[in-house]
């Protein structure tokens, strides 16, 4: 009998029963004969198996960056093994800054990060080197990293744009985009039917800088592209010109959406969402929950350009974002927030925000505006998730007014609600300037605020060591 054999007849045993199907010279208990004489046989499965000879990896690239200093490793490796994890993204962030590269042993934990947290996945392309690139090619898991910039061996110039990872060949096509526009969009054209769709995908994202009304054939050529993602990042582009034929075409739509009748409004949504619709970026599909025509209704207010309200309605932005429109209301504030994003418009995002402080809105404004409006939001807002999205979309170092507003709040909210206030402290913790420690020390003598100002410190010397 083959060990094939003998091996099916005892996964038939299991299957079937031992009572049905007792195991071949079994003796005593058959269920417990069969586990032992699978065990065995198992045993002798793999001691059988001849050793094959196997060949030897070809040895990673030298390297050419040198190493973080000494005392930031020492400092990495205590927030990778202790309780400030939360601070990886802002180590590794300062360390890429520098050009500077992890040692070798460092490597499969935080590659094991970046499986986890997209957000540092471009830290770590510049960080993990050549070696790191060795690595992620041994791992399916890590193969991200070949799609992150800065440390493929793609070379320079038409070399990168040939032979490097899509992240290297994005970072070479940033920066041609930065120095000359249009030989970014041309080389991009030039081989835009080689590419796969995700790659296509990713190199209209670069467009973004120094977009312009050159750019719009080629955008506009890029609406009939098959992949569905590609189609809707060109239209996110046209949408940001105001003068672009989609944009025209979208003010069309919208002008037949809103209007005004008599001192109120009209609101009629789309009742289909045709193919010209679709191949301008709007998604026939509703999600769940969503009613089709609203749905529609605010993807076209969405791209709509911002400045063709004022003139079709005759109000300005403050008194259209005051508007009560009915039933549809809802669907065309969201609309203009969207719209407000995506074109960047900081008017109508500072108007908006008035009516609803959202993250997202928070953005478009310029950084110390959006320091001051958000802190204006802490000083009148009780701490709840709401809050805790809108400071999230506040980036670090936070200057003295808007850490004062979450400080303050921090130890009015301990009096009375001390269980409330852990993942605000922490986000205090994370990204109040940490210059400002010594202030904090001095504002409370409570253990959270205390905990605030001793990561603030640790923040601080974390940052010097990497200069």
């Amino acid at each position: 009998m083959t060990a094939r054999t003998v091996w099916e007849d005892l996964l038939s045993a299991a299957l079937i029963g031992t009572d049905r199907r007792p195991s071949p010279g079994a003796d005593g208990e058959p269920a417990a004969a069969l586990l032992s004489a699978a065990a065995a046989e198992e045993v002798r499965r793999r001691a059988g198996r001849r050793p094959r000879r196997g060949e030897p990896l070809p040895p990673a690239a030298p390297e050419e960056r040198p190493l973080v200093p000494e005392a930031a490793i020492t400092r990495l490796t205590a927030v990778l093994g202790g309780d400030r994890v939360r601070l990886l993204p802002e180590w590794l962030a300062a360390a890429a800054g520098r050009e500077r590269r992890l040692p070798p042993y460092l490597l499969p934990a935080l590659l094991d990060h970046g499986v986890r947290d997209r957000s540092i996945r471009e830290h770590l392309g510049v960080l993990a080197g050549r070696r790191g690139r060795w690595l992620a090619g041994l791992n399916p898991a890590w193969a991200y990293l070949a799609e992150a910039p800065g440390g493929g061996d793609g070379g320079a110039g038409e070399r990168m744009w040939e032979f490097g990872s899509r992240g290297d060949r994005v970072r070479h096509l940033r920066e041609l985009r930065e120095t000359d526009p249009g030989a970014a969009r041309d080389l991009l054209a030039s081989a835009w039917d080689r590419e796969t769709p995700g790659d296509r995908a990713a190199f209209l994202d670069v467009l973004r800088s120094g977009l312009s009304p050159a750019d719009e054939p080629f955008l506009e050529a890029a609406l009939d592209d098959r992949r569905r993602e590609v189609r809707h990042r060109a239209a996110d582009l046209l949408t940001m010109l105001p003068g672009s034929r989609l944009a025209r075409r979208m003010a069309a739509r919208a002008a037949r959406c809103l209007g005004r009748d008599g001192d109120g409004f009209a609101v009629n949504p789309p009742s289909a969402c045709d193919p010209p619709m679709e191949r301008d970026g709007i998604r026939a599909a509703a999600p769940g929950g969503s009613g089709r025509r609203g749905w529609w209704l605010q993807q076209v207010i969405a791209r709509t350009p911002l400045g063709f309200w004022p003139g079709h309605l005759g109000l300005t932005a403050e008194e259209i974002t005051a508007a009560e429109l009915g039933d549809w209301s809802r669907e065309v504030r969201v609309g203009w927030e969207r719209a407000a994003v995506l074109q960047h418009d900081a008017a109508w995002a500072r108007a908006l925000f008035a009516r609803e402080p959202l993250a997202d809105l928070l953005a478009v404004l310029p950084a110390e505006e959006r320091a001051v409006r958000a802190a204006e939001v802490v000083r009148g807002h009780a701490v709840d998730g709401q809050l805790i999205m809108l400071l999230g979309g506040v980036p670090g170092p936070w200057g003295p007014p808007l850490a004062k507003a979450v400080l303050n709040t921090i130890v009015e909210t301990l009096a009375v609600q001390p269980w409330n206030v852990g993942e605000l402290a922490r986000m205090a913790a994370e990204r109040v300037d940490p210059a400002l420690a010594g202030l904090v020390a001095d504002l409370s003598d409570d253990a959270v605020v205390q905990n605030v100002a001793e990561t603030l410190r640790f923040r601080d010397e974390m940052l010097k060591e990497l200069q």
